[in-house]
């Protein structure tokens, strides 16, 4: 929308986001155009007419502006400003942000990954900052020890044996590779059978997949784990693909963003099979209040999809450990990884609860100050 208003300057990424923007940015444009699309076909939109926020032209005019800098060297993205990207693990191409201006250190925490995902490379340690502003998506919750193939093996047993659909809103980014890599797994070890057909019905998903193998420094898995992952769904991209799953029977799965059930593909799946008993909708994580997610986990039923009642009568199943999240202890572990204290410590991005709860482990535990800012407040560096 920037670059569409007329912003011609830089924008700096990681290779990691560069490359995910390019599939991204263009898909998520088309992706509103096809819901405006439908909204207007079948009147259920407040809006007449229903409008895109961007479209995917106006995605593809502005990944020129996208410079790649690699991680650990410095660059100036204004005069007299040094900023530094270093990994922070949660997803490709993530980053923590060090930016040196005025004589003052900021280090922007960005979502941090976990230690122990099994995709992802582990943060790095974070330099030393006067000020640091954190995330506390997961800043009130831990982990559970149980990890996703343990977790998400006896759900596809009970599914497989009923010869039901599951239905699993994912992520594109991240959580969908983590359910693939997690099947192929099950389907090496026997857990589940070799031949239950499961579907990754996202291009999102899908094109992204297919980056691991083009970044290999920003994960843990080998050149096999990666191909193994690849194989273990049929990639469906074209809406026809999409509609032609309807006409098949179970067992199998069928994994389609958004991660909450806010939009996309995944509603269609939803509407057309969260009303039978047999089938299964599997919630890979955290569901922010207000999402359909959430209210699937709450356990509603009817939940409005399209501008129509659908009841839910399939298993609902909330996984715990599908999340690529920092839990509590895990940032406050990065936090002391810092070479001394910093002077101010902001604590951002998570729900109230989550952000207050770390702000205080963070006072009574590091002794450090820390506070939570109202949204749209001004605080010195």
């Amino acid at each position: 929308m920037l670059v569409r208003e007329g912003f011609h300057g830089r924008v700096h990424a990681t290779a990691g986001t560069r490359d995910l923007c390019g599939i991204l940015l263009p898909d998520s444009g088309h992706i509103q155009e096809e819901d405006a699309a439908f909204a207007n076909r079948h009147g259920f939109s407040k809006h007449a007419p229903a409008l895109p926020l961007y479209t995917r032209r106006d995605a593809l005019d502005c990944l020129g502006r996208i410079h790649a800098e690699p991680f650990g060297q410095t660059f100036q993205p204004i005069r007299g400003w040094r900023a530094t990207f270093t990994p922070a693990g949660h997803i490709l191409g993530a980053a923590s942000l060090l930016l040196e201006v005025g004589g003052h250190r900021i280090l922007f925490s960005g979502d941090l990954g976990r230690p122990d995902d099994q995709l992802m490379n582990p943060p790095d340690d974070p330099p030393a900052a006067d000020t640091v502003l954190i995330e506390s998506t997961y800043g009130d919750r831990l982990h559970p020890q149980e990890d996703l193939v343990a977790e998400l093996g006896p759900a596809l047993q009970r599914l497989a044996a009923r010869g039901g659909v599951a239905v699993v809103p994912v992520f594109a980014v991240g959580r969908a590779q983590a359910l693939l890599h997690a099947i192929a797994q099950l389907k090496s070890r026997g857990v589940i059978p070799h031949g239950l057909p499961v579907f990754l019905d996202s291009p999102m998903a899908v094109h992204t997949t297919h980056l691991f193998s083009q970044h290999p420094d920003d994960h843990r898995l080998s050149t096999r784990e990666v191909q193994a992952m690849a194989r273990a769904a049929t990639m469906i991209e074209t809406p026809e693909q999409s509609k032609a799953l309807a006409n098949r029977h179970g067992p199998m799965v069928i994994l389609a963003a958004s991660g909450m059930a806010t939009g996309g593909r995944v509603l269609h799946h939803l509407a057309l099979y969260a009303g039978n008993r047999r089938n299964m909708v599997i919630l890979t994580g955290y569901q922010s209040p207000g999402t359909r997610g959430a209210r699937l986990a709450a356990g509603e039923s009817p939940v409005r999809i399209h501008g129509k009642e659908v009841e839910v009568a399939a298993e609902v199943v909330q996984l715990q450990s599908a999340s690529a999240h920092a839990d509590a202890n895990q940032l406050l572990d990065w936090l002391r990884k810092m070479r001394g204290a910093p002077d101010q410590v902001y604590v951002v991005h998570g729900d109230l609860a989550a952000s207050d709860a770390l702000r205080q482990r963070i006072e009574h535990e590091l002794k450090w100050r820390a506070m939570v800012p109202e949204h749209g407040s001004t605080w010195p560096a």
